[in-house]
């Protein structure tokens, strides 16, 4: 799969362009600020429906201006396919597969795989849990439709068991079997996100280490592992929910479930957020990342495509030539990549052999240097 073309209009700071795109490496080059990282973000969101920056739509839109549009020209297994998303101020975005609207927007996930690896994934290491869960979540839902809507009403069900909560707090007042119906709906969902994310880490754990070494140079042990309380019997979850009802009336909301699961980071044993230094911690989240597109190609049967936002900070050279080395040798598929420096990037592809399209983006205007 890759994308052919893509469009803008009134998109954060580019407020019109079109963009054709080699089938390899494109390097998209200019100042911090100039727009190059929007443009991997307009990518974002005809993948996944949404910017990875800014999840709330309108302000995508340029200042000043009344609506945005990004549209893209995807090959997939030799087809070609339309994808756009179109947002006004004020009304609820207009997304499209070959100028049909989608009813759900869930229906698009997976389709067109991608993952990103942006300066802003520190947080999945230093941040709370509920970023973990956001990356788990986000990459089993590319690959399992089922998840998704099952996670999607999981926390339909568990904000309308808090707010049963904080209701019975502000009324004082307190029934138990008005809670029943929501603990019900919640068991079987729990169950089945914390088994399919138990089964992902276990066939995850093989690819990750892989790249891991490759990337290291194999001198370092990683781990990741899963944290949860969820129960994978029904009657023993549905107790657990019922025992805890008391510190959840206290609290005034759900203390037990899979929106409290984590996942443990480790090196040597060790917890990488403590121990782990910069360079090793920023390893960590590339291979993370470089297995996460091993692993959906393998689940989806598509190469999914791959934006780098200014990676290489903190990374040394030799991790990066071996970073470099890894995404060009054929296996993956299309790469987006961004940077401040003109020339290091284009130059490190072609002492690889990569073929490379160059882009210099000086505020919000694209042109292409080289094909």
């Amino acid at each position: 799969m890759q994308l052919n073309s893509l469009h803008m209009i009134h998109f954060k700071n580019h407020l019109g362009g079109d963009l054709c795109f080699g089938n390899q490496v494109n390097c998209l080059l200019g100042d911090n600020g100039s727009g190059k990282t929007n443009v991997l973000d307009a990518l974002h969101y005809l993948c996944f429906c949404k910017s990875y920056f800014n999840p709330i739509d309108a302000q995508n839109i340029t200042h000043g201006e009344s609506f945005m549009l990004v549209k893209g020209v995807f090959s997939r297994h030799g087809e070609e396919e339309i994808v756009s998303c179109g947002v006004k101020r004020g009304q609820k975005k207009v997304f499209k597969r070959n100028e049909k609207t989608y009813s759900r927007l869930l229906e698009h996930i997976g389709r067109f795989p991608a993952v990103i690896i942006a300066p802003d994934d520190a947080e999945i290491v230093q941040g709370g849990s509920e970023v973990r869960r956001k990356w788990l979540d986000g990459v089993i839902s590319q690959y399992d439709r089922k998840y998704l809507e099952k996670l999607i009403d999981y926390n339909k069900a568990i904000l309308q068991r808090n707010n049963l909560f904080k209701y019975f707090a502000e009324n004082r007042m307190w029934e138990p079997s008005m809670i029943e119906p929501w603990d019900a709906r919640i068991v079987p969902n729990a169950i089945y996100i914390a088994k399919a994310r138990e089964d992902f880490i276990k066939d995850f754990m093989p690819v990750f280490d892989e790249v891991y070494a490759e990337i290291s140079g194999g001198n370092e042990i990683v781990s990741l592992d899963y944290s949860t309380k969820v129960l994978l019997d029904e009657n023993e979850f549905l107790q657990l929910l019922v025992q805890s009802r008391d510190e959840d009336r206290r609290l005034r909301r759900t203390t037990c479930g899979t929106h409290k699961d984590d996942l443990v980071f480790k090196i040597s044993g060790y917890p990488l957020k403590k121990f782990g230094s910069q360079g090793q911690q920023k390893t960590f989240l590339v291979a993370l990342r470089l297995a996460q597109l091993t692993f959906l190609e393998k689940a989806t049967g598509v190469k999914p495509i791959l934006l780098l936002d200014d990676i290489f900070d903190k990374i040394d050279d030799k991790r990066v030539q071996a970073l470099m080395k890894r995404v060009t040798d054929g296996s993956f598929g299309q790469i987006f990549i961004t940077d401040t420096h003109i020339g290091r990037i284009p130059e490190m592809f072609k002492s690889i052999g990569a073929d490379v399209r160059v882009f210099e983006i000086v505020n919000g205007e694209v042109n292409t240097l080289h094909k």
